[in-house]
């Protein structure tokens, strides 16, 4: 399924912004290639950017990576949910108190680049291991209507999204 062909009532217009910063791609596919595509980009980045705050009480690029991981994993954990015909509504969260509770700027980038590699390649067996029906369904999340087909476009654009906020406020 390419991101054109998901229904504009399958999420909310927050995460509208998510879904086109995916592009229109085939989502299976994106969920690979971005995985590649991310880690390559951040390799490329000089040592000295990864502490780096582009003004004050902004996160570092290690930040953001931890904050992807995070996302990233709770964004899995709704599609789970909601593929399951759960219909427990569920919370959203706050993503500075995440960050504020972590200590991404004390690890390796090579560690925090091999959790996100571990986290994706996991969500991809998830992903995958969904029939079309179960990728169809809706449920609740942050007080919005998602489908778990939304939940894979989003954390490709989520991806994307903070990609080129590197690029444009760190580098």
């Amino acid at each position: 399924m390419k991101t054109d062909q998901l229904p504009v009532n399958e999420y909310s217009s927050f995460n509208a912004t998510y879904i086109q910063a995916a592009g229109n791609v085939e989502m299976i596919e994106e969920l690979e290639i971005s995985l590649h595509d991310f880690i390559r980009f951040v390799q490329n980045i000089p040592m000295d950017k990864f502490d780096y705050r582009y003004a004050e009480g902004k996160w570092t690029i290690k930040d953001i990576i931890q904050h992807i991981i995070d996302t990233e994993r709770i964004f899995a954990y709704r599609a789970l949910r909601i593929s399951r015909n759960d219909e427990t509504p569920l919370q959203g969260f706050d993503e500075n108190h995440y960050v504020d509770n972590t200590d991404a700027n004390s690890r390796n980038i090579q560690d925090l680049l091999a959790e996100f590699s571990a986290v994706r390649h996991a969500n991809l067996f998830l992903f995958k291991s969904f029939s079309e029906e179960q990728m169809k369904r809706t449920g609740t999340a942050s007080n919005a209507v998602v489908s778990v087909r939304a939940i894979a476009f989003i954390i490709i654009g989520h991806l994307k999204h903070h990609q080129k906020v590197f690029q444009e406020r760190y580098l």
